[in-house]
């Protein structure tokens, strides 16, 4: 545990700072887009590309890998929509609800804390969780999210606007340019790799620090308050259910034959644990749901995971 500590700590140091740098106003509310906006358009998309580049691209699309993840997101978003639905909850805001309770921090997070705590092996599975996210679970939670429009298209407009902003998304092309670049052996200048490499090597700290910057701004934005009871077992089952379902089911694909190592599920499994993805306080936002409710799922699921992640990877045999 003690090892495992001494990488998470820091990990999770640096988001408090990244809040208390905002709510102290040593960062600048006005600031908080220029630095969401370096990480998203420059640091990580190079970082990804280095683990793109250097990651077989077997490993990047298991579908072993991505069929676990991916039925375990969909049970966790009808599952969440249909326990969380109620007369105070709509159909929009549970929906919401469910992409925090399925959509974990992989990104600004988890890439670099699970390589750094299970070595560059756990980025192949990260980077696919990363990709059915963006691809299949953000897009299903917008179209249910407008399901409810008179039109009868606002679902499936939604669903293709989501995939459009999935095509527009820095992160996905960054991965698919390194695996290229990495089955095709190039090789770039060393002035272009040094750039690389610097900006690579930034995206931990801002991201971590950026995470904290926004969870801040998410709770100055928030138009509403909510109750803890329809907030808090949303985060209890982004904690807890969400990695003990990736776990149940890669131990029921192992069982069945399929080749699934223990380090995938692993890393699959401490994906899960992470806290919710901080984004998705702006896009609740943008689509006009209650962003109050997501940013305080998102925030204890962010204070509560230093102690659930911690204990999970202790679990799991990490560090």
């Amino acid at each position: 545990m003690q090892q495992i500590f001494a990488v998470t700590v820091p990990f999770f140091a640096l988001v408090l700072f990244g809040y208390l740098a905002a709510r102290q106003k040593v960062l600048p509310e006005s600031a908080i887009p220029g630095l969401n906006a370096f990480v998203l358009y420059f640091a990580l998309p190079a970082m990804l590309f280095r683990f793109g580049r250097t990651t077989p691209l077997g490993e990047l699309l298991n579908p072993v890998v991505l069929g676990v993840y991916a039925l375990a997101a969909l049970l966790i978003v009808f599952g969440t929509v249909w326990f969380t639905r109620s007369a105070r909850v709509h159909l929009k805001d549970a929906a919401f609800g469910a992409l925090v309770a399925a959509f974990p921090n992989s990104g600004f997070m988890g890439v670099p804390l699970l390589a750094t705590l299970l070595g560059p092996a756990a980025a192949g599975p990260v980077i696919s969780t990363m990709l059915t996210d963006m691809v299949l679970t953000s897009s299903l939670c917008i179209a249910l999210a407008q399901a409810h429009e008179a039109s009868g298209q606002g679902g499936r407009a939604a669903a293709f606007k989501a995939l459009r902003g999935v095509a527009g998304n820095p992160l996905p092309w960054s991965i698919a340019a390194g695996a290229v670049v990495g089955a095709m052996g190039l090789e770039f200048p060393r002035p272009v790799d040094v750039i690389v490499r610097m900006l690579a090597d930034a995206a931990t700290p801002v991201a971590l620090f950026t995470i904290g910057a926004v969870l801040w701004r998410a709770g100055q934005h928030a138009h509403s308050r909510t109750p803890v009871a329809l907030y808090l077992p949303v985060a209890g089952v982004k904690l807890l259910l969400h990695p003990l379902l990736v776990w149940g089911l890669g131990r029921a694909a192992q069982s069945a034959g399929l080749p699934l190592t223990d380090g995938q599920l692993t890393a699959l499994t401490l994906a899960a644990a992470l806290p919710s993805a901080s984004n998705v306080a702006l896009l609740a936002e943008r689509y006009g749901a209650d962003n109050g409710r997501v940013a305080r799922i998102i925030m204890s699921s962010t204070l509560l995971a230093f102690g659930s992640f911690s204990l999970a990877a202790w679990w799991m045999g990490a560090g």
